[in-house]
């Protein structure tokens, strides 16, 4: 899983808050305030599903698009892949613990005792 882009960003924001799959039209509509053209949005989208962050389906004459994992999922793999550049990962997580607030570090520590 890659990085996002800003728009790609948005794109993944707008889909991962909607209850079920969305349309580009939807998209688009959803990220007016950004007074970008609907196909920029649909370019946006197929770049997203060629990254694997989307899958879509046929709906009507339009495509709607559905994440293909969570956002937690998404971010999860990303701190996968940054921890997996460190030579020394007890390190990096060393380093990482220590600039997480008491709520996040209480929530690392329910996570690790869960495992």
């Amino acid at each position: 899983m890659t990085r996002l882009g800003g728009l790609e960003r948005a794109a993944m924001e707008v889909v991962w808050a909607a209850d079920g799959p969305l349309t580009a039209r939807q998209v688009a509509d959803a990220l007016a305030d950004r007074g970008l053209a609907y196909t920029t949005w649909l370019t946006v989208l197929t770049r997203c599903e060629r990254k694997g962050l989307l899958s879509k389906e046929r709906v009507g004459r339009a495509h709607a698009y559905r994440a293909s994992a969570s956002r937690e999922d998404h971010i999860a793999v990303l701190m996968q892949q940054a921890l997996g550049q460190a030579d020394d990962r007890e390190a990096a997580l060393q380093h990482f613990v220590r600039s997480v607030t008491p709520a996040e570090a209480a929530a690392l520590r329910r996570a690790l005792d869960g495992r």
